[in-house]
């Protein structure tokens, strides 16, 4: 990601500030106020498992609503257009669902503290460890690129030092973690929800405002960049060249189905929200309410991209000293008055805390829980494991500090996460897919679903694409197709060394793979007493029409 051009300072003045001020307060106070709900490990890492559906679901949709997805889809949408629905209609959407509908009774009903721990369950020791290793390793890279989009842009348009703006999000994050646990991570993240729409809403509208509509917009648009630059599929057929260097066939695959659902299905950072919920039926639910703000909130990500490539027509071309990721604080800067632009400010650094908080209280228990306590110092009180948990969320908080100057590295930070997501999600997803829905999967064949999907990723982006061996045409279409080469190379391996490994016995698979176990009477009654509207089947196929009624503006 470039650093922000320098014209862009905001004219911020006293009441700017105040707003910000009163958040940081609001936050630790909090924290503060959750910490008398921390008494055990469990209250720690999963909130005592008690929170209400619609509270984990709004902090599962502010997990993700970090202030690189803002600042990175507004760049997508200025450089590729309408394209970037797709990341949410075919790359969110359905793998959501699938989430509830599906997954979550195997991971509440385990009653794992961790998604890692699940492979424990269905797997072996083998396949534990080196997920968890691969989760926390990645959760500490992917906190590190919250923190370092947060200094860039907070250094562009306040003028505060990149380190200092490192150091003060860094430290709230740790106070209000350290404190209060997962209770105050996700209790924030209800907050920062709201306060992130409060920032965006107003660009969107004002923006809309200032190049005249949305139709005046279009007209524009198309006039600079061609018919399918404001269609979603325009130019992605077999063979078509296109700036977002993908057909359709590797954004369904590479996107809509191996990077989507190994993102939302099996990251943690995501997952323990849902976990968190008080009873399986609040946990299906969970991803089925993300999944409705969900929908929108793409309009108050593109739009603003598609404003500035109007204002701007030159954005992202040598021709300008503005890049593609200048698109929200230009507009900041054009069409925000003060109190207004506070509240702006203040929904950037709230989504940038959201995503990195998020990364941060997952990887505190997939740490303490799946590494530290179940092979390095076993069979200690409780007490030990929570004080523990506080301290490498110290630790954690340190470490993305330090990986934050791994990002400035990457030209590009959504390209960057892309990429980390084929390395990691894609493998751990095909191993849980194929150990949930099929029972002769062996208990090696796990680890080694791993080792492939990983290395086969790595080799393909590394070696293949950076090597020049294939001419790819951009990072995310290299993305795309790591995603799909390490997702092959991980079920045939897990194919191949289930042929000959012995399977797991059938009576330890009961409610681990699909159709082995059947709810118990109280989950079956608690189902036949619920309100329609409370039922995950109709929310989780009321999601997928509206995605679905939604691409037809831009589908012709």
């Amino acid at each position: 990601m470039q650093t922000l051009a320098e014209g862009l300072r905001l004219p911020t003045n006293g009441l700017d500030y105040a707003i910000l001020a009163i958040y940081f307060v609001v936050v630790l106070g909090i924290g503060f106020m959750a910490r008398a709900s921390v008494r055990t490990s469990l209250d720690f890492f999963l909130s005592g498992r008690s929170l209400p559906a619609w509270v984990t679901g709004l902090a599962f949709v502010a997990a993700n609503l970090g202030a690189t997805e803002i600042l990175g889809m507004a760049a997508t949408g200025a450089q590729y257009g309408v394209a970037v629905v797709h990341w949410y209609w075919i790359g969110a959407i359905p793998a959501m669902v699938f989430l509830g509908l599906v997954m979550m009774p195997f991971y509440y009903r385990s009653k794992v503290r961790s998604v890692p721990e699940f492979l424990l369950q269905r797997f072996d020791r083998s396949a534990h460890l080196l997920s968890s290793v691969l989760f926390a390793f990645a959760a500490i890279l992917i906190a590190g690129v919250n923190l370092y989009a947060l200094s860039i842009v907070v250094e562009a348009l306040l003028g505060w030092p990149q380190w200092v703006a490192i150091v003060v999000a860094g430290l709230f994050v740790l106070v209000y973690i350290t404190i209060g646990g997962l209770s105050s991570a996700i209790y924030n993240e209800v907050l920062q929800f709201f306060v992130i729409l409060a920032a965006l809403i107003p660009i969107t509208v004002l923006g809309l405002k200032r190049v005249g509509g949305w139709d005046a917009m279009s007209e524009s648009l198309t006039k600079q960049h061609g018919g399918d630059f404001m269609t979603a599929w325009g130019g992605t057929g077999i063979g078509d060249a296109n700036p977002l260097g993908a057909n359709w066939l590797t954004i369904i695959l590479g996107l809509g189905f191996v990077l989507s659902f190994g993102y939302w299905t099996t990251n943690f950072a995501e997952v323990q929200r849902a976990l968190s919920a008080k009873n399986l039926s609040a946990a299906k639910r969970t991803p089925l309410i993300a999944a409705f703000p969900k929908i929108f909130i793409v309009f108050a990500v593109m739009i603003p991209g598609l404003v500035a490539a109007v204002i701007v027509p030159q954005i992202g071309t040598p021709d300008s000293d503005l890049t593609y990721n200048d698109a929200i604080p230009l507009l900041m800067q054009e069409l925000l008055p003060n109190g207004v632009l506070g509240i702006a400010v203040t929904g950037l650094l709230a989504a940038f805390m959201a995503g990195m908080a998020a990364n941060v209280s997952s990887f505190n228990t997939v740490f303490t829980t799946d590494i530290w306590q179940r092979y390095v110092v076993k069979d200690k009180p409780d007490t030990y494991y929570l004080k523990f948990g506080r301290l490498i969320t110290a630790i954690g908080v340190l470490a993305s500090i330090g990986t934050a100057f791994i990002a400035a590295s990457f030209s590009n930070i959504m390209s960057y996460l892309q990429t980390l997501f084929s390395f990691f999600n894609v493998p751990m997803f095909v191993v849980f897919i194929l150990g949930m829905f099929w029972k002769r999967a062996s208990v090696k064949s796990g680890v080694w679903g791993l080792v492939a999907g990983t290395a086969a990723a790595m080799v393909n982006y590394f070696w293949i694409y950076k090597g020049g061996v294939i001419d790819i045409p951009s990072d995310q279409g290299a993305n795309f197709v790591s995603a799909i080469v390490g997702f092959v190379a991980g079920a045939v391996v897990m194919v191949v060394v289930t042929l000959f490994t012995a399977p797991k016995p059938e009576a330890e698979l009961a409610g681990l793979v699909y159709g082995t176990e059947s709810p118990s009477p109280d989950e079956a009654l608690e189902e036949a007493d619920r309100a329609w509207y409370r039922k995950p089947a109709l929310l989780g196929w009321g999601a997928i029409v509206l995605a679905a009624l939604c691409y037809v503006p831009y589908s012709f």
